[in-house]
């Protein structure tokens, strides 16, 4: 798969078929566009794009805005890549972008510089300054600039009865499950290994300190988690706290795994998780030994859910 970063930097062989979104999570609302968009670019020979926009349109035009991303970009595009995506443009939005018309985008990114010939969008896909053209409006485009729109019916849609909002509200409390269903694949996390201060190993449950670069990378809700990764080609599972350690005095939010029959170091290694199940919440103990005990509990549980992985 090809990835692009603006607009200006694609230049197109052939004609192509596009869709256009944020696709934050790329959930199952959004693979039944992307799959309908990738067979039909096989079937009729024609280069399949994702236009995507970051940073979200949310996070340029609302003030004081908190939103977190399900996705990081890296993410996002090793997803697309996996679904058979062509083209993945990442376009930076801006708020001189989204003063942008309606008829300039069709004509000028659309036509002119993305050579496009068939669109797959929703039905309630609006766009242009102030979101002010609906899809009838591109359907008019269409034929002045001879595309195509493929329009996904409401039904469609409607019937899969999911959006990344309710992906990041379920997220944020904690509820994988539901979180999970709506992704159609485990919630993941890709970070860099650092070092952390040692409490871990001395209370017999070394971990793996991640640091996620992206700031803007929505983490679930404080407390502890069973996860998965593949370190080497080999698939280990691991416990999973996100918090601050309340037990030892921890003031900042800090994600480590306990990875369960691994013993090496993995210090620097960028490692990709997947997120399974919430185990408990974060609790604060009266003792260190209190804790370690709860850790030898939270062990056994996760090494009794793991079978339904395996």
């Amino acid at each position: 798969m090809q990835v692009v970063q603006n607009t200006g930097n694609y230049s197109a062989q052939n004609a192509s078929i596009l869709t256009i979104g944020t696709f934050d999570g790329v959930h199952i609302g959004h693979q039944k566009i992307i799959n309908d968009l990738v067979k039909v670019a096989k079937k009729n020979n024609l280069c399949s794009i994702v236009l995507t926009f970051f940073p979200h349109p949310r996070m340029v035009l609302q003030k004081d805005n908190d939103l977190k991303m399900i996705d990081t970009i890296e993410e996002k595009q090793r997803f697309l890549e996996k679904m058979g995506v062509d083209v993945l443009i990442v376009h930076p939005f801006s708020k001189a972008f989204s003063r942008l018309k309606a008829l300039e985008f069709t004509r000028d990114l659309l036509v002119n510089q993305l050579k496009v010939s068939q669109l797959v969008i929703g039905y309630d896909h609006r766009f242009g300054r102030n979101r002010e053209a609906t899809i009838d409006d591109l359907k008019s485009f269409g034929l002045d600039y001879n595309f195509t729109v493929n329009e996904i019916p409401s039904q469609d849609i409607k019937s899969i009865a999911v959006s990344s909002t309710k992906i990041r509200n379920a997220l944020n409390k904690g509820d994988l499950k539901i979180a999970n269903q709506f992704l159609g694949r485990p919630f993941g996390l890709t970070g860099t290994v650092i070092k952390g201060d040692g409490i871990g190993k001395k209370l017999g449950f070394p971990t793996a300190n991640i640091q996620v670069k992206e700031d803007y990378k929505l983490r679930p809700q404080n407390g502890v988690y069973l996860v998965r990764s593949k370190l080497n080609g080999i698939e280990f599972f691991g416990m999973m706290n996100i918090g601050i350690r309340p037990t030892v005095s921890g003031k900042t939010t800090q994600t480590e795994i306990h990875f369960l029959n691994l013993d090496q170091n993995l210090y620097d290694q960028k490692i990709t998780l997947e997120v399974l199940e919430k185990i408990r919440e974060e609790v604060k103990f009266n003792s260190i030994e209190e804790l370690r005990e709860q850790l030898k509990k939270d062990r056994i549980n996760c090494e009794k859910i793991i079978a339904e992985y395996t």
